[in-house]
């Protein structure tokens, strides 16, 4: 409903409608929802699956915390809708910034370097604390707020996809859930799109235009290798008999 209301905003703006929001207002609810939803699903999961899958890693999490964490995100949501801007909401991004910080080290992302399939969560997870520092960073005249978007587009969005899509696949075909070559491949080229795409612009605003391109083909060619090798995965029965 949230995803409804943000892109009524844009429809509404580019029809002419006069009156607020502005269609930006629009587009940044819509990248605070992508935001609030990623921090809980990702507090879901990534704390079980490190601990399934690597023992003593001991993936922790703490309630207050995790309710510092999540109400952070959705301060920000709020202090969007209302228009907050500069040092104010510059501030929230930077305690938004602290908490997801602390509590991707509670999950010990360190422990998991053996194990891809988790890895990969954990490397993706982190884009968002820096998107919220890139955030504040923008609210200060800093960085461009693109920095920002495509912090938490390609880098966590992008990342978290990617890595859920493969465990998914395994997983429901009653495969290893492990990652194969083919499934690191496909991480390292979304996750060094984002780093592209993100890292680039800021050392060298000239080479934007580059960035752009090369991440492009870099996001590309991730999720393009992934739909090569999952194909006749998903087109055929389950390894083990089981119906799906």
């Amino acid at each position: 409903m949230l995803m409804a209301v943000a892109a009524a905003f844009v429809h509404l703006a580019q029809l002419g409608v006069a009156g607020p929001p502005p269609a930006w207002a629009g587009l940044q609810l819509g990248l605070d929802v992508v935001l609030f939803i990623i921090c809980v699903m990702a507090g879901r999961v990534v704390p079980m699956f490190t601990n399934n899958a690597v023992p003593g890693a001991a993936a922790g999490r703490e309630p207050w915390l995790e309710k510092a964490a999540l109400g952070s995100a959705l301060l920000l949501l709020a202090a969007d809708v209302v228009g907050l801007k500069a040092a104010p909401l510059a501030v929230v991004a930077s305690a938004a910034c602290v908490a997801h910080s602390v509590r991707w080290l509670l999950w010990r992302p360190w422990r998991t370097h053996k194990v891809p399939l988790v890895w990969v969560l954990h490397l993706a997870y982190l884009w968002v604390p820096v998107h919220l520092a890139l955030r504040a960073c923008a609210e200060l005249g800093l960085v461009t707020s693109s920095s920002a978007v495509h912090a938490l587009t390609v880098g966590a969005a992008g990342g978290l996809i990617i890595g859920m899509m493969t465990r998914t696949a395994r997983g429901h075909t009653g495969r290893p859930m492990r990652a194969d070559r083919f499934d690191t491949s496909c991480y390292w080229l979304v996750l060094a799109s984002g780093l592209v795409r993100v890292v680039v612009p800021l050392l060298a605003p000239g080479l934007l235009l580059v960035a752009v391109e090369v991440s492009a083909a870099l996001w590309s060619g991730g999720f393009g290798l992934y739909a090569v090798r999952y194909w006749p995965v998903l087109t055929r029965a389950r390894l083990d008999g089981k119906p799906g």
